[in-house]
């Protein structure tokens, strides 16, 4: 898969694989300087998968509840370049303003729906699900070019 001419930071953001990294996924992430998981991950060799990869941050989904698990946090705080991108997996359970907190992004999962919306000047970026595909929804993930203050998302449909 041809990765976007860029100049900045690439962030891979993916999420609700429950433990299926496919190939397809792999290939899209290459060349990422940095890999999120929203969450769902499924298992650890979904993680230690995506850091052979890029230098990567997961938190938990609702179903990462084993052992393996216990690490990861409920939410997180990832620095891309000079941004602050806040992690949570299901967007209901937002509990701050993210403008206010200072927050150029927030990234979020559970639903399988990808999406791209800005609001008060923050991105809210869902990569939809990568892992097994639901319903009808595409299978899906998301790339963010980071150029300064710019944020340039797109949503990547892999091919399954």
């Amino acid at each position: 898969m041809p990765q976007p001419k860029r100049h900045g930071l690439l962030a891979g953001i993916i999420s609700d694989t429950h433990g299926l990294l496919r190939p397809e996924a792999v290939a899209a992430l290459a060349g990422c300087d940095l890999i999120v998981h929203a969450g769902d991950v499924g298992n650890v060799e979904v993680i230690d998968r995506l850091s052979e990869i890029a230098p990567t941050f997961a938190i938990r989904g609702n179903v990462d509840t084993g052992t393996w698990a216990a690490n990861l946090p409920p939410t997180d705080i990832v620095e891309v370049g000079a941004l602050m991108f806040y992690v949570i997996h299901n967007i209901a359970e937002l509990d701050l303003d993210p403008p206010t907190a200072g927050f150029a992004a927030v990234l979020f999962g559970h639903s399988h729906r990808p999406s791209i919306a800005t609001r008060d000047g923050v991105l809210y970026l869902n990569p939809g699900s990568a892992g097994p595909r639901r319903f009808k929804l595409p299978v899906t993930l998301a790339r963010v070019i980071v150029l300064g203050r710019e944020l340039r998302p797109e949503i990547v449909e892999l091919e399954v």
